[in-house]
C-alpha cells in the first residue's frame, strides 16, 4: 500500500510526515528549508510510493482563511502543477502549531529544544497526519 505525506508548508521552513506503508501511523519524516521542498518531493517519490499529499489549509477561529492561506494556496497550486498525477487532500490546520507545542512540553523536552521551530512544524505535519488517518477510520 502507498504512503500518505503530509506537508506544513512555510515560507522559510517546511514540515514533512509519512504514514507507515500500511497508513495506519503517522511520523515525522523531516523539516527542510523551503526552497528545496520540490527537489526533496521529486527525490522521495522517486523512492517511495505515494498516494496522496495532505497540504495544510489555514484558517481563523472563525473559519475564514487566515493571512497565511494566499501562500499556501500557491504553494498547493505550484505542487499540483508540478505533479499532475498526485492526490493533493487539503485539511484544517488549525490548532497544529499549538498542539505540537502542547506535544513537545508532554513529551518532556527542554525549553531549549521546544525553541527548535523545525521540530515544531515536523511534529505539526504529523499531527495534521494522524487527525486524517483517525478520521478516515
Amino acid at each position: 500500500m502507498p504512503r500518505i505525506l503530509s506537508i506544513d508548508y512555510g515560507q522559510k521552513r517546511t514540515g514533512l510526515a509519512v504514514t507507515d506503508e500500511m497508513q495506519i501511523i503517522a511520523s515525522g519524516l523531516t523539516t527542510i528549508p523551503t526552497h528545496t521542498l520540490v527537489d526533496f518531493l521529486k527525490d522521495y517519490f522517486a523512492k517511495e510510493k505515494v498516494e496522496a499529499v495532505l497540504i495544510g489549509e489555514p484558517k481563523q477561529m472563525n473559519g475564514l482563511p487566515s493571512e497565511s492561506a494566499s501562500i499556501i494556496n500557491g504553494f498547493a497550486k505550484h505542487f499540483s502543477n508540478i505533479f499532475p498525477d498526485m492526490k493533493v487532500i487539503r485539511v484544517d490546520e488549525r490548532f497544529t502549531s499549538k498542539m505540537a507545542f502542547q506535544t513537545m512540553i508532554d513529551s518532556g523536552l527542554s525549553k531549549k529544544q521546544r525553541q527548535n521551530k523545525g521540530l515544531i512544524d515536523e511534529i505539526s505535519a504529523t499531527i495534521l497526519l494522524q487527525d486524517y488517518l483517525s478520521a478516515k477510520k
